[in-house]
């Protein structure tokens, strides 16, 4: 038996990068639900956060298709999370950090509406739960694997 547990980790031996696949779970899910929408519904996001649509639309356009296309990427680090840590550190600290920073400093400086300091706040929970699941979960010795 102690030779199957060494082979076959079981309930008493959890995955270390399982952090790591939720929260490319959570964010891919998020960014594309985003990207989505920004497509199909611009009207309907222009009323909910209280804005004019973007004009011309391409630029919600491209917004959404970009969405999607980080979403479909986070498919990566679910499916192999240690192999792909490197894409949670770009897309999920930097990018959604950054794009905080951003919603944060329009809305000081700019004044944006209120309304889009939600994705403020949702950006930065994401960015700081990937950046607390990276610094929890070592790289394993061969980046490879997983």
């Amino acid at each position: 038996m102690a030779a199957y547990n060494a082979v076959m980790p079981g309930p008493s031996r959890p995955d270390r990068s399982r952090w790591l696949r939720i929260i490319a779970a959570i964010s891919g899910i998020y960014d594309g639900l985003v990207g989505l929408v920004m497509l199909t519904a611009q009207g309907w996001l222009a009323a909910a956060f209280a804005v004019p649509l973007p004009r011309p639309p391409i630029h919600a356009d491209l917004n959404g298709v970009f969405l999607l296309a980080v979403a479909i990427g986070y498919l990566m680090p679910y499916r192999a999370p240690q192999r792909h840590r490197g894409y949670l550190w770009v897309m999920g600290v930097f990018l959604k950090g950054a794009g905080a920073l951003t919603f944060l400093l329009d809305h000081v400086f700019r004044h944006s509406p209120a309304s889009f300091l939600l994705f403020a706040a949702s950006d930065g929970t994401l960015a700081v739960l990937t950046l607390w699941a990276l610094l929890r979960v070592p790289p394993a010795a061969d980046s490879r694997a997983a």
